[in-house]
């Protein structure tokens, strides 16, 4: 891998490599841009095949944190870190309040929080060491599980889109078909209930499948019947790649919003739906609402200003479309045009202060 060509081909800042012989710890710290502000991104454990793998999956996902956290309107920049081992057994304390010091080395270039195969009590050892961590226990100031506050946006960016599609942001009587009825689609059919919404559901998951049935009354179908049945809204809420040259073609839905990362399985999809006229609300613009949560943390968590700043998922997913409209493109181009002039406002009025001569600093 020529990490130097990668690393300038999509415009990274940095990435550190982390060790700690004692207690095994080997991390990769990714740092996309910080222009918007401090890096934000979680610390995902896995077993990776390769050192390579690892390092392209930190690259990877630091990028997409960029893109999430710069559509969300926060002031943070994208970061990741990956640590290669078995969540289930290489796990220490040695490893994660080494891991936290050198978190604290960056001094605030980033900031961490949880992520797949990492838990509260790791970030909490973690907050031992430094403070740039979010995702930490209630009792030190965090925000607790974020699954409600990230369906409340993708409740929120839903009625967006379907005001594009049907010239009303009610989703009264709309039947929305919902993948995947785990913690954050839950919450997300409540408030669909709630409106008077009919529900589709499916899961792998047949107890979860019954719980919606019960408390929303939902009609409940089998897992690859989902794509096909008549309805509104497509919601992907569990797996990615749902999108695809299988599913479209059964697709009756003219809008498709859901809490899933990577729901396309290729651009080209994105491209396919639009030139259906299907609305597609940009998975990483939709299920922002989590980030926007934890980020709060750094305030001071409120959970009232946090929820006020999650509602705003609404209208980032209507600058989407009007991008979308403006610049004849589709909606999932139309998120990352959004994202790129946001920063490139940014690096332009920060070279024009730079030119001023603000940075000459007179001490006296």
């Amino acid at each position: 891998m020529e990490i130097f060509k990668y690393l300038e081909t999509y415009d990274y800042e940095q990435v550190v490599f982390c060790q700690d012989k004692q207690s095994g710890l080997k991390a990769i710290i990714a740092i996309h841009d910080t222009t918007l502000g401090p890096a934000l991104g979680g610390t995902r454990m896995w077993t990776y095949e390769s050192e390579e793998a690892a390092i392209e999956d930190a690259l990877r996902l630091a990028r997409g944190m960029t893109y999430k956290n710069a559509a969300a309107g926060l002031n943070l920049g994208g970061g990741k870190t990956v640590i290669i081992g078995d969540p289930r057994k290489d796990k220490n304390e040695e490893m994660f309040r080494a891991f936290g010091r050198y978190i604290q080395g960056l001094n605030g270039r980033y900031i961490t929080a949880e992520d797949v195969g990492t838990t509260v009590a790791d970030m909490d050892l973690i907050h031992e060491e430094t403070d740039y961590v979010t995702g930490i226990s209630p009792a030190f100031g965090s925000s607790g599980n974020p699954s409600p506050v990230t369906a409340y946006g993708v409740y929120r960016g839903m009625k967006a889109a379907a005001k594009a599609a049907f010239g009303t942001d009610s989703l009264e009587g709309k039947t929305i078909a919902v993948q995947g009825v785990g913690n954050v689609a839950f919450n997300l059919c409540r408030h669909l209930h709630e409106e008077g919404a009919q529900l589709i559901v499916t899961d792998i998951n047949k107890e979860a499948v019954q719980r919606a049935v019960e408390e929303f009354g939902a009609k409940a179908v089998e897992p690859n019947e989902i794509y096909g049945v008549e309805c509104d809204i497509y919601a992907p809420c569990a797996l990615g790649a749902t999108v695809n040259d299988d599913t479209i073609p059964q697709l009756k839905a003219k809008v498709i919003a859901g809490a899933a990362n990577n729901q396309l399985k290729e651009t080209r999809h994105g491209d396919l739906i639009h030139e259906m006229g299907i609305v597609y609300a940009p998975d990483y613009v939709i299920n922002a609402g989590g980030v926007i949560n934890v980020a709060d943390e750094l305030y001071g968590y409120n959970r009232e200003r946090a929820m006020k700043k999650v509602e705003t998922v609404y209208n980032n997913i209507e600058k989407v479309i009007d991008i979308a409209k403006r610049d004849g493109i589709p909606t999932y181009k139309a998120a990352d045009r959004m994202v790129e002039e946001r920063i490139e406002r940014m690096r332009n009025s920060r070279g024009q202060f730079l030119q001023n001569g603000h940075h000459i600093l007179s001490r006296r």
